[in-house]
């Protein structure tokens, strides 16, 4: 993948969703919960008002409806503002 967010923005590959079941009832994936963490794939540099403190393999935890969804190599990821991300595991 070849792929530089621009300047505040990260690229956050998400984790994959949990498979629960209900008493033998397999969820169907539309009703599974969203992760709401990730891994950073890539980073811009950062602004002149903001300087980027991400780095590239931290895991990250996000809001329900941060980023913009996107798919590249088949491989689906989110794209957001630094901003965005609310903490850092680990």
């Amino acid at each position: 993948m070849n792929i530089k967010p621009l300047a505040d923005r990260v690229l956050v590959s998400p984790a994959a969703a949990e498979e629960k079941t209900i008493g033998g009832i397999i969820i169907p994936d539309s009703a599974k919960e969203k992760p709401l963490k990730g891994k950073v794939v890539a980073v811009g540099c950062g602004t002149k008002d903001e300087e980027m403190i991400l780095k590239t393999g931290d895991e990250v935890l996000y809001g329900k409806y941060a980023g913009t969804e996107l798919e590249l190599d088949g491989e689906k990821y989110l794209i957001m503002r630094q901003s965005d991300v609310l903490a850092v595991l680990g």
